[in-house]
């Protein structure tokens, strides 16, 4: 990770660029491509506010931080601790995805049915689909199966704790609903 420093009214000492260069180090473990990010410390001085502000720039990633005190390594300490946070939000909602994403693929076989030498009727699987259903209330799933004009509709079922449930058209045009667990 690249540090940059800049500083405004006051002469930085080598002991405060070391422990901040220290500080802002640590973040790049949460970094997936650290080599390729850069972090812009900008520390200032007015009368007795010791102002430091932070930007993270990076691979899918741009997060900034600005502490004040009355001293400026407790200004450095409070944004690299709110950065850190930030940047663990951002390594979670990408876990949380990976782990939503992950078991939730659909199949969907066509199927017709032929006769075999001895004169019965033998299923064959024509076609095979895979996708994967995107999370949504009943209601919409209802709303878009309307629209769309087909017999079902495959979903993950949003208010029922991500679970993959179907929504089908009935004879008489209303619609039903499958939910496999409860």
């Amino acid at each position: 990770m690249k540090i940059k420093f800049n500083f405004k009214n006051f002469e930085p000492s080598n002991h405060l660029k070391e422990y901040a260069h220290e500080r802002f180090m640590k973040l790049s473990k949460y970094l997936p491509d650290s080599e390729n990010a850069e972090l812009q410390i900008n520390m200032e001085v007015e009368k007795f506010r010791h102002i430091a502000d932070v930007t993270l720039t990076g691979k899918d990633v741009h997060l900034s931080a600005t502490e004040e005190s009355e001293d400026m390594y407790s200004s450095v300490d409070l944004s690299q601790d709110k950065l850190e946070a930030q940047l663990r939000k951002v390594r979670d909602k990408i876990k949380d995805k990976r782990k939503k994403g992950k078991g939730k693929s659909v199949r969907m076989d066509v199927i017709s049915f032929s006769e075999s030498e001895a004169g019965e009727r033998e299923p064959v699987v024509e076609k095979t689909d895979h996708y994967e259903p995107k999370p949504m209330s009943v209601d919409e799933a209802a709303m878009q199966l309307d629209t769309l004009n087909y017999e079902f509709l495959v979903f993950i079922n949003a208010e029922a704790g991500e679970r993959v449930n179907v929504i089908y058209r009935r004879k008489n045009g209303d619609f039903g609903l499958i939910d496999p667990g409860i």
